[in-house]
């Protein structure tokens, strides 16, 4: 992540996103995710199910299955395959937002499934790491949040090499 970034980013925060800003605010979206392609003989399927046994495995709940690519086709269109995986530690959630009402808005904690124009799967989430160091946590709370982050990027490793 950019020192550039980071700046624009407190700017944001800063002061908002009102007419107070003379231009349009200009982010480069890849820096806000992790994004992983699938290990060479690794399928979409092994990945995912590698992703939900890992996360059991690790006692993250997975809260939610968004299979978008499937509605899409359910309303006449042609879809690459494209799901979203919600993952949860239901009690660091509940004390993020205990805390600072906030960060409902980023849970819970998402890891997408895409198929890229060439056929290649991908693993894509947002850098917890910006979040994290873009908060003002007290050191409990900021412990927690670092180990989440350490549990997801644990669960996107296990889909991205088709660890059972």
């Amino acid at each position: 992540m950019t020192k550039q970034f980071l700046l624009i980013l407190a700017a944001v925060l800063l002061l908002g996103t009102g007419p107070a800003l003379a231009a349009p605010l200009q982010i480069d979206i890849a820096q806000t995710v992790v994004k992983r392609q699938l290990a060479e003989g690794v399928d979409a399927d092994d990945a995912v199910e590698s992703m939900k046994l890992r996360a059991n495995m690790l006692n993250i709940k997975l809260v939610a299955e968004l299979p978008l690519s499937k509605q899409i086709e359910a309303m006449g269109q042609a879809s690459r395959r494209m799901e979203i995986y919600q993952f949860c530690d239901p009690l660091t959630a509940k004390k993020m937002v205990e805390y600072n009402i906030d960060f409902a808005a980023y849970l819970p904690c998402r890891i997408a499934l895409v198929e890229d124009a060439a056929g290649k799967y991908w693993l894509v989430m947002m850098n917890l790491d910006m979040l994290i160091r873009g908060a003002t946590l007290d050191a409990s709370l900021k412990k927690e949040a670092e180990k989440v982050r350490d549990v997801l990027n644990e669960i996107m490793d296990a889909g991205v090499n088709g660890d059972l």
